[in-house]
């Protein structure tokens, strides 16, 4: 029966600019044996179009509809639920206000006329834009966020992302950002499927973080895959967080493995 392989990037397939080792004869084995791919990434700092240019450089064929991230998701979700005359305002970096203008999404820059404040990693983040986003609130946007990751992994460590900016606007306002739109959530991992064109139950998501990756493939009914490339190691695994299907040391042992859906 064919598969449906949805993978995580960065501490999946590769780690900063460096391809695991075996990702990109897997991902061609794979779909030589009619299994289809796409590629889910929390990351929104990075444009469609860059993934698809990083991966091909790492020896990876991919179609950019192939490549799925927490900005493209976003633009879409917005672009459905906002009205005409609404407007958001946005926390974020350029390649997420190119993938809302793509989305032709309404955005505003004054956070006193927002309907919607959208928060994400921005490594210019100041204490001038929390007090925007607190203006936003107390003017009654509505706040969503692209994802909730605490840190991303970079080369020789990790950095603080998108969570570390909601926790400060939680701790200003005293309200839950509650709409995240990235991993773990039933948005992304719809959006994943249709890309599939696949139910969500034959679907297996593959990746290294057991908060975001496992749970929301655990959540939605898929089998999942845990690699030890990226943020876990098995000395760390917390069942309490989820618990996956499959343990892997690397994406390369995954055409050994007879997964079942």
């Amino acid at each position: 029966m064919k598969k449906g392989y949805i993978f995580d990037l960065d501490g999946t397939v590769y780690l900063g600019d460096k391809v695991i080792e075996g990702a990109a004869e897997t991902i061609q084995l794979l779909k030589e044996r009619g299994d289809q791919v796409v590629f889910l990434s929390n990351n929104p700092a990075n444009s469609r179009m860059a993934y698809k240019r990083k991966l091909e450089k790492m020896g990876i064929e991919v179609e950019l509809y192939e490549i799925i991230n927490s900005g493209y998701v976003t633009a879409k979700y917005l672009k459905e639920v906002m009205k005409p005359d609404e407007r958001v305002w946005v926390i974020g970096e350029s390649p997420l206000y190119e993938e809302l203008d793509m989305s032709e999404v309404p955005i505003t820059h004054d956070p006193t006329k927002a309907t919607y404040a959208l928060v994400s990693w921005d490594r210019d983040f100041t204490y001038g834009k929390l007090t925007q986003a607190f203006l936003a609130w107390k003017n009654g946007a509505s706040f969503l966020a692209t994802n909730p990751d605490r840190t991303c992994p970079v080369p020789g460590g990790q950095v603080p992302d998108c969570g570390a900016i909601i926790g400060a606007i939680e701790g200003a306002t005293g309200d839950v950002i509650s709409t995240i739109i990235g991993k773990p959530s039933r948005i992304m991992a719809q959006v994943a499927a249709d890309h599939l064109n696949m139910e969500l139950s034959d679907c297996i998501m593959v990746g290294d973080r057991l908060e975001t990756d496992i749970k929301m493939g655990n959540d939605v009914g898929m089998q999942t895959i845990l690699v030890l490339t990226g943020i876990t190691e098995r000395t760390n695994i917390n069942s309490n967080l989820a618990k996956p299907t499959y343990i892997l040391n690397s994406i390369k042992e995954i055409p050994r493995l007879q997964v079942q859906v």
